[in-house]
């Protein structure tokens, strides 16, 4: 070989690994230097138009965000409002694709680029994406201009329909821009967006199979839609490149070449099983970043990185598996907003990761988000931080026919091409009521299509009959199931103010006391935190009878209606929905702590917690009733050492102590096992006098960011000279910012919440505040000011970030990290079966004998009853072996309303004889353990009727299938009625 040929290829060869890291996908953060305007105008769209006076403003941003918190719901600003922005691309993009990635907008949006109308974008809801190439100047100022209306009655213009997610009772209308806005410049060979609304592209798909716990093992699999803008063939090399949380390289795969004909679109596959994976759990958020790559004659051409995590799941028998371990459901039905006092939905994602951080640490594992798709900041922040999401599309509270159908399959569609990538939503949701069973179909339909491998079970509320459906469950009732898993999509409606501890104390709220809602009882609306944190105890006992291990039939938990209060439908004294465990700016009520002691297991408890629900600071002459909720077997009660006995226990949590004294000191609760083995112990103590303020900055890990958008916390606690937090202080603080921060405030009550007030009160001791930076970085000084107390100040140094022509490579969640709080999933079972389930073979009944199957077919739906009349109010079941049942479990038709005095007899003997309780679902009668196999159910008398559970109904009455006798047309009429939903016979399993 000749000197210059060697030479040629010396050099050829050493530039082959820099033209392997080549590539020509950028993506930059487009929400810096827009400019908004509230209101119509004529040629807003033109590049030329006028907008020097327009407000300045940083993306994400309502353009009503003053109004988050200040105002109810339905007095929320819908109107046009008008966002435009100018911008130059960098000298890179010349000749190359450019794409603009809208993570939602509120309701209808026109958006035009320099002029011309480029797209229509109408569902409020989901992501959009334009191609903006054909419309850019790539060497010079670009405009462009969003026309947003967020009218509550909004119409498609295509067909007249309104949208029925766009609803003022539950879907908070943060108006214009409330989301992200990203840019991406590729090669004209690239994969696509997926981003299907307009673009009609769905992006790379990442997912494993044949998953193998327990040897740490998968099957990973990659694919692109690949799409070639060439006039020429390309010859695509595909490269999948997965790299471990810590950025080590895990594995090299790829798929043999495949040619790619001009404005051709394909998919590109590739798979390798991978090896000592980390699968990621709840409260376990462990993520990999898989790099597919485009390679054009050795050369990289397009490198699109998927953050996802790797999880295996199974649903059936009732029951829910994760990674191979059994979970029940134990978390909140939230709004999709997610929002906060004085700026709703559009917060930072350290802010994302600080909420639904707050999950983890108190041991709920789930949100389903209500009505609407999540945005993309929320579900990437429950992967990070290892909370489980049902993700719905977007609905009212029923089924829906025509284009009203249509838009709910559209939305489904996109959402899943959306975010199916994302490890943490384990379930989609098809309507926020039962749909039919053909409409079912069609969503199963969608979920096949676009995310066959994902493990994603698709179901909706109620499906309570429709096995297709692969989860289900009611509103407010508790369900079971031996098929597809069950669980409370909301329960618990009930609401209380964090301000009120307790009616002994400042500022001694009465339970109840309030405005009236609908002119019934405002008990249930307004509660001070004892009672709110009693009830919640109370309604999650349901769940934990029916868990895993009870029985054939089991519940997968529930989901307490919701999370953190929010701006949504409400009946209490205040314009916003109080029913959350946190407060709006997320400080925890007592509900807060009673569920981390009641939630810290997959299913059986795991760990021992025991918490005393409210103060102790009172006067000598309070005496009252103390409220300890722990997860040991008995709870001893000591004051200042001396002990007062043990509680009563209740609910199997709740311990009550009636009638303490109040004595100026330590009050503690010591827990034990049924053997006197101290479990967990836990004190409050006085605290003193008011002396002075405390202050503390919550913000990102890495500081306060000067992008215009980011946001810190200031919280203000009045202590006493220890530092411990005033339980009882309500000082009004003064508030003085300076320097380059906006105020955006905090929440205290009041008829317009203190929203963006510079004077506002604590509450319990306690108060926090917004503010946000600006796009001047610098020293940021609040000081805070309250009447006999010393002033304190505390200061923030708001860091600077590059902004260029209007584009920035700034990330605000790139730097965050996953939570691993709970570790990797364990491989132990997570609940010891209790007892079993003895079938029932055969039943005869006094009447109505072919139907006696209904009382025991696993279908909440149907129900075996008699015609009215004593004589024939009686039902024997032949089990199908001889046992010693000592525990029957039964849904008796009208739950809620009625009691049913029953005699029940093995064989000849009598075993159980009562009123049977009312509740929101099944009870457990506990017979006499009698060697048996046949077990006869009857009536002694006229069935009682009144409701035990009212005012738990919100904006439409629960349907049921009419089994709860609700609305039934004569349902109050009990006459000598028998009706049995289902029974289950169950034999306690000896220790």
């Amino acid at each position: 070989m000749g000197r210059f040929k060697f030479l040629k290829l010396l050099l050829l060869l050493l530039l082959i690994p820099i033209l392997l890291v080549a590539n020509n996908r950028e993506k930059y953060n487009f929400n810096s230097q827009w400019l908004v305007h509230i209101g119509d105008v004529q040629g807003g769209e033109k590049q030329s138009f006028a907008d020097k006076d327009w407000k300045k403003i940083t993306l994400p941003r309502a353009f009503n965000e003053d109004e988050a918190f200040k105002v109810a719901i339905r007095e929320m600003t819908d109107t046009v409002s008008w966002y435009r922005k100018h911008f130059k691309l960098p000298k890179t993009a010349k000749g190359k694709k450019v794409f603009i990635e809208f993570e939602g907008v509120r309701q209808g949006a026109d958006f035009y680029l320099n002029g011309k109308h480029i797209g229509l974008h109408e569902n409020g809801v989901m992501a959009v994406g334009f191609d903006l190439t054909p419309y850019l100047n790539f060497s010079g100022e670009n405009v462009i201009a969003v026309r947003t209306d967020n009218d509550w009655k909004y119409k498609e213009r295509a067909t007249g329909s309104r949208y029925q997610w766009n609803d003022n009772n539950f879907n908070a209308n943060y108006g214009g821009i409330p989301k992200n806005v990203w840019l991406h410049i590729t090669d004209k060979l690239y994969q696509t967006l997926p981003l299907y609304s307009n673009l009609q592209t769905t992006g790379v798909y990442i997912y494993a199979t044949d998953i193998r716990t327990k040897s740490r093992k998968a099957l990973v699999n990659a694919e692109s839609e690949v799409r070639n803008e060439y006039d020429k063939s390309c010859n695509v090399g595909y490269e999948v490149c997965v790299y471990d949380y810590d950025g080590n390289l895990v594995s090299t795969f790829r798929s043999a070449p495949v040619v790619v004909k001009p404005k051709e679109t394909v998919k590109l596959k590739a798979a390798k099983e991978l090896e000592n994976l980390h699968f990621w759990s709840w409260g376990y958020g462990y993520l990999y970043d898989v790099k597919t790559r485009l390679i054009v004659n050795n050369r990289i051409v397009d490198e699109v990185v998927t953050k996802t995590g790797f999880r295996k799941t199974r649903f059936g028998g009732g029951k829910i598996w994760l990674n191979d371990r059994v979970l029940q459901m134990k978390g909140y039905a939230q709004r999709t907003s997610n929002e906060w006092p004085g700026v709703g939905i559009s917060v930072p994602p350290w802010m994302s990761d600080y909420s639904n951080g707050l999950m983890i640490e108190h041991n709920a594992n789930f949100f389903r988000w209500m009505h609407v798709t999540p945005w993309k900041q929320d579900v990437e922040s429950c992967d990070r931080v290892g909370v489980i999401q049902v993700m719905p599309a977007g609905d009212a509270e029923k089924d829906a026919v025509g284009r009203w159908w249509g838009q709910r399959l559209e939305l489904m569609r996109d959402a899943i091409i959306y975010f199916k990538n994302n490890p943490s939503i384990l379930f989609y949701e098809s309507g926020n009521e039962s749909i039919s069973r053909e409409h079912m179909l069609e969503m199963i339909a969608i979920r096949d299509m676009y995310d066959p491998y994902g493990g994603r079970a698709i179901g909706s509320r109620e499906m309570l009959d429709i096995r297709e459906a692969e989860w289900g469950g009611e509103m407010l009732y508790i369900n079971k199931s031996e098929h597809h898993p069950m669980f409370a999509t909301e329960y618990c409606r009930d609401e209380g103010l964090r301000k009120y501890w307790d009616e002994y104390s400042y500022p001694f709220h009465k339970e109840g006391a309030g405005p009236l809602y609908r002119g019934q009882d405002a008990s249930v609306y307004n509660r001070n935190q004892d009672m709110f944190a009693v009830e919640l105890i109370r309604r999650w006992y349901d769940y934990w009878c029916e868990r895993p291990g009870t029985g054939r039939r089991v519940s997968s938990g529930g989901a307490k209606i919701i999370f953190s209060d929010t701006q949504t439908h409400s009946r209490g004294e205040e314009n916003y929905r109080r029913s959350g465990v946190v407060d709006p700016l997320r400080i925890p009520k007592d509900g807060f702590f009673a569920h981390k002691v009641m939630w810290d297991g997959w299913v059986d408890k795991e760990k021992e917690h025991t918490y005393i629900i409210g103060h102790w600071n009172y006067t000598s002459k309070v005496i009252k009733p103390v409220y300890v909720v722990s997860s040991g077997d008995k709870v001893e009660l000591f004051v200042n050492g001396k002990s007062k006995g043990f509680g009563k226990q209740d609910y199997r949590f709740l311990f009550t102590f009636d009638s303490v004294r109040w004595e100026k000191g330590v009050v503690e609760a010591v827990s034990y096992d049924e053997n006197n083995k101290e479990l967990s112990r836990y004190s409050v103590k006085t605290i003193g006098d008011p002396h002075h303020l405390k202050l503390t900055f919550m913000h990102g890990p890495d500081g306060l960011f000067a992008d215009g958008a980011d946001l810190a916390i200031l919280q203000v606690e009045v202590v006493d000279a220890n530092g411990d937090r005033c339980p009882l202080a309500d000082n009004m603080i003064k508030f003085d910012l300076q320097g380059p921060a906006e105020w955006r405030g905090g929440i205290a009550q009041a008829i317009d919440n203190y929203v963006l007030a510079t004077e506002l009160p604590v509450e319990c001791g306690i108060t926090r505040i917004l503010i946000r930076s600006t796009e001047q970085a610098g020293k940021i000084v609040v000081k805070a000011m309250a009447a006999g107390l010393p002033s304190a100040e505390l200061s923030l140094m708001s860091n600077p970030i590059e902004v260029k022509d209007g584009l920035s490579q700034f990330f605000p969640s790139e730097k965050l990290t996953s939570r691993f709080d709970r570790g990797e999933t364990p491989l132990t079972p997570s609940y010891q079966d209790s007892k079993v389930d003895v079938r029932v073979k055969s039943a005869i009944a006094g009447i109505n004998s072919e139907q006696a199957i209904h009382s025991y077919d696993s279908n909440e739906l149907s129900e075996w009853k008699n015609d009215g009349k004593l004589s024939t109010a009686w039902i024997t079941y032949q089990l199908e072996r001889k046992a010693e049942i000592d525990d029957i479990c039964i849904k008796l038709t009208g739950w809620r309303k009625r009691s049913y005095p029953l005699e029940i007899f093995a064989d000849d003997e009598l075993i159980w004889s009562g009123n049977t309780e009312k509740s929101l679902g099944y009870i457990h009668l506990s017979v006499k353990p009698v060697q048996t196999d046949k077990i006869t159910i009857k009536l002694k008398g006229e069935a009682k009727e009144s409701d035990a559970f009212g005012q738990i109904v919100e904006v439409v009455e629960p349907n049921a299938g009419d089994l709860d006798l609700l609305r039934a047309k004569g349902g109050e009429q009990t006459n000598n009625e028998l009706r049995i939903v289902e029974v289950e016979f169950l034999e306690t399993l000896k220790k």
